[in-house]
């Protein structure tokens, strides 16, 4: 395959082209083929700063939207290297900005997972229309008002969090209308993680598992946006503003003067990132996943746990890079409100050795062991193969599977997974 990437196409018909295209020419990096599972390593020496998609736009002074009549899906959490949201970046440049659009957790992160975020107004008249309310495609009617539209999104990393699904439901939209679409790729924050879980099954497609790979994918948006199109929307005028200086080596806090900002309200720092795909899956359960505390996804219990016995179960498999201690909290929201829960905490001893997926499943494991019916892993089964993207999890746990066998089967489902990627 090419070391380089496919040659830039104009936005836009013959008629309706602009001299600045060619201005986009150097924003893009050469793609290369990387193994589907990369082993976790040292990061290398930062060479150069770390630029973001909407930084390298700033550096342009946003020549490369002059004259277009732009479109932004976005929330706070989507700022520049100097904290300014990235739409005032864009209107102080004197950017056509026609109105936001806001996926799940509303345009001020700040709505609980699950539930519909309304719009609100900015800057005086600049509407934010809500992508996770009555619907979760951007109208056909509002994609005819603008020439590009640009999505600029902080990730996790993790296959059901649910920003990849509204990206690519725009991009689908884009493609139906023929509007251009844009996006300005941010790190992955958990990218030094090696790739994990099953690929997605077709018949558990759904908003939290929107596209066949795996449920820990080490790609950052721009990459995933360019195999969502060579998959699905040949035709869309996908361009990707890649970035500056970095690497797939280094977790996202490990980039001096970049500051990772919480995409949604329980995922507050790195370090809950790189926990949330081993603990994510509890939320298809009866145990608390630790939403409504002060560690969302950093701990988990319920009434009916034993702390010490799940905790010394746990710290007895010896998985890598991980440590298991006693806790008791009392949610303020989510399952369990206002009642006393036992359960534990992790502590990660070390992130490069810490496998995520085997984490969390060695944790199913555990629980289903211990309380088989108060656990509740077959509870919601539905809710679980969706977010698993698969129900072969579910069934090898629930028929007693050793943990080194769903491991090895989730292995061989993933071999044949061989993106294309924007950086080493």
């Amino acid at each position: 395959m090419s070391t380089h990437c496919k040659e830039f196409r104009s936005f836009f018909t013959p008629c309706s082209c602009f001299s600045f295209f060619l201005l986009l020419l150097p924003l893009f990096l050469p793609c290369s083929l990387h193994a589907a599972d990369r082993s976790a390593s040292f990061p290398a020496l930062a060479v150069e700063p770390l630029l973001t998609g909407i930084d390298r736009l700033d550096v342009s002074r946003c020549s490369e939207l002059s004259g277009l009549r732009v479109g932004l899906i976005t929330n706070e959490a989507a700022a520049t290297g100097t904290g300014e949201p990235g739409y005032a970046m864009m209107l102080r440049h004197g950017v056509r900005l026609q109105y936001l659009m806001a996926p799940e957790h509303g345009f001020a992160v700040n709505v609980e997972a699950g539930r519909s975020a309304e719009g609100t107004i900015l800057a005086g008249n600049l509407q934010v229309h809500s992508l996770y309310g009555s619907t979760r495609i951007p109208d056909a009617a509002l994609l005819q008002q603008i020439d590009l539209l640009i999505f600029d999104l902080q990730d996790v990393g993790v296959r059901c969090y649910t920003y990849l699904s509204t990206m690519k439901n725009a991009m689908q939209a884009c493609s139906e209308t023929r509007t251009a679409f844009m996006v300005l790729d941010r790190p992955n924050p958990i990218a030094p993680l090696a790739r994990g879980g099953f690929m997605l099954e077709p018949r558990q497609v759904s908003f939290v598992g929107a596209e066949d790979i795996p449920f820990i994918h080490a790609m950052t948006l721009g990459e995933l946006a360019q195999l969502i199109k060579a998959r699905h929307f040949p035709d869309l005028n996908l361009h990707v503003i890649s970035m500056q200086g970095w690497s797939r080596n280094r977790f996202g806090d490990e980039f001096p003067g970049f500051t990772f900002r919480s995409p949604s309200p329980n995922i507050s720092s790195v370090e809950t990132a790189i926990v949330y795909p081993a603990t994510v899956l509890l939320e298809a359960t009866r145990i608390s996943e630790g939403r409504g505390t002060d560690a969302p996804f950093l701990q988990f219990g319920a009434p009916f746990i034993d702390p010490e016995r799940i905790a010394a179960s746990l710290n007895q498999e010896n998985l890598p890079g991980v440590r298991f201690f006693p806790v008791s909290f009392i949610p303020t929201t989510s399952k369990f409100k206002g009642k006393r829960c036992h359960g534990v905490r992790l502590s990660i001893t070390s992130r490069r050795e810490f496998n995520a997926f085997m984490t969390g499943v060695a944790i199913l494991q555990t629980l289903h062991c211990h309380y088989p019916s108060e656990a509740g892993i077959d509870h919601h089964k539905a809710f679980f193969d969706r977010l698993a993207g698969t129900s072969r999890l579910r069934e090898m746990i629930m028929s007693g599977a050793s943990l080194e066998g769903i491991m090895s089967e989730s292995r061989q489902n993933r071999e044949g997974f061989l993106p294309a990627l924007l950086y080493p």
